[in-house]
């Protein structure tokens, strides 16, 4: 079995410095939230032995803050910092889960409109309200775990995946 958890960066602020939408930071709402993620992550025992991370500013943020949430209970995941996932489209992301390592869990860190429309292709199962939820929006922060019955990434595809969890900041807010 693979497991993929997809994770959407933070909330950002709303132009960077530089006037570069790669540059934009994450603002103390995502910086908050980031945290969060990583603490749901942590308590679910989902713990990533590899990571692919966008080179966008706040792709690099949110994980360095999920990274950090996690160091306690994680060994040192291999990362990846891939600079096509920044526009990738739903093809694209899964060549990248597909020549990733051959380790049965990978979080990958990106951005919409393409995290979310990969995130749709890949499910064709999981709790209804869950994709549900999920197929109105990948928010900031949101993330999907998505399992597959394979021995390897390469054997992938889309409509193939389980979704075993969607979660966000509000639905973590409005649990409590």
């Amino acid at each position: 079995m693979r497991r993929l958890i997809l994770l959407r960066h933070a909330k950002t602020e709303t132009d960077a410095p530089s006037g570069k939408d790669r540059d934009r930071r994450l603002d103390e709402r995502g910086r908050a939230d980031a945290a969060g993620i990583g603490d749901w992550l942590l308590r679910h025992h989902l713990l990533p032995e590899q990571v692919q991370v966008s080179t966008a500013v706040r792709a690099q943020q949110t994980w360095e803050i999920v990274a950090a949430t996690l160091a306690e209970a994680l060994p040192k995941p291999a990362v990846s910092h891939l600079p096509e996932l920044y526009v990738a489209g739903p093809q694209a992301l899964l060549q990248a889960i597909r020549d990733a390592q051959d380790l049965p869990r990978l979080l990958v860190v990106g951005h919409n409109p393409g995290l979310h429309e990969l995130a749709l292709a890949m499910i064709c199962d999981g709790a209804t309200a869950d994709r549900n939820a999920l197929s109105r929006n990948l928010p900031t922060s949101g993330l999907a775990v998505i399992d597959f019955d394979c021995a390897d990434w390469a054997d992938a595809s889309f409509a193939r995946g389980r979704l075993a969890h969607f979660v966000s900041p509000k639905i973590l807010r409005e649990a409590l």
